[in-house]
């Protein structure tokens, strides 16, 4: 099992440094520069894991697709080639991944039982009133999150959590630009229709 360190025990970049690419890291760490990968795991990390953890909606099993993704970077270091984003490659590993579990399972799990007993837990300094309208958008949301079609919701996280671009979606998912782009905006539709009043 492969224990990777937290962000804030990542190596850091002196001030006024320009960063380097992703790309540039990545061809680093091929050629045995180890505080290079630490720097595209810090750089990476959070998101992977919220975008696993929004597809999975299971912690455990996000965790162990999390170090599986991270040790096939990781094996994959020396023959690496910057034929796309470091992004665009590592998404793609992902989503092939999750496909896998997917294919395996031959289902996707309903959202935990317990959901809003969670969301309920999650500490807010507003009024009650407020604390429920924001737990009743939250619940909505992801509700509607999971009504779209598995394409229309995977466009959807890869786009706003992850920022990717309509063509690194493209080149993850293996759809057009055009496709990508027409999924998003039938995900956009159908969840601003389902969170109106």
């Amino acid at each position: 099992m492969l224990n990777l360190r937290a962000v804030s025990d990542a190596v850091a970049q002196p001030a006024g440094t320009t960063e380097p690419s992703d790309e540039a890291l990545m061809l680093a760490y091929g050629t045995g520069e180890a505080a290079a990968f630490e720097r595209l795991y810090a750089r990476h990390r959070q998101r992977l894991y919220r975008f696993l953890l929004r597809e999975l909606r299971d912690t455990a099993l996000a965790d162990e697709i999390y170090q599986d993704i991270w040790q096939r970077v990781i094996a994959a270091r020396s023959g690496w080639r910057p034929d796309a984003t470091f992004a665009t490659w590592l998404y793609r590993i992902a989503r092939n991944r999750l496909a896998d579990h997917w294919r395996a399972a031959r289902h996707r799990p309903p959202a935990p039982l317990d959901a809003d007993a969670r969301l309920a837990r999650v500490p807010d300094d507003d009024t009650p009133e407020r604390r429920l309208a924001a737990e009743q958008r939250n619940t909505g949301l992801q509700l509607a999150l999971e009504a779209l079609p598995p394409e229309q919701r995977e466009v959807v996280l890869l786009r706003l959590e992850q920022e990717l671009t309509l063509e690194e979606i493209g080149a993850i998912t293996g759809a057009g630009r055009e496709t990508v782009k027409s999924r998003l905006r039938y995900a956009m539709d159908k969840l601003r229709a389902a969170m109106t009043p």
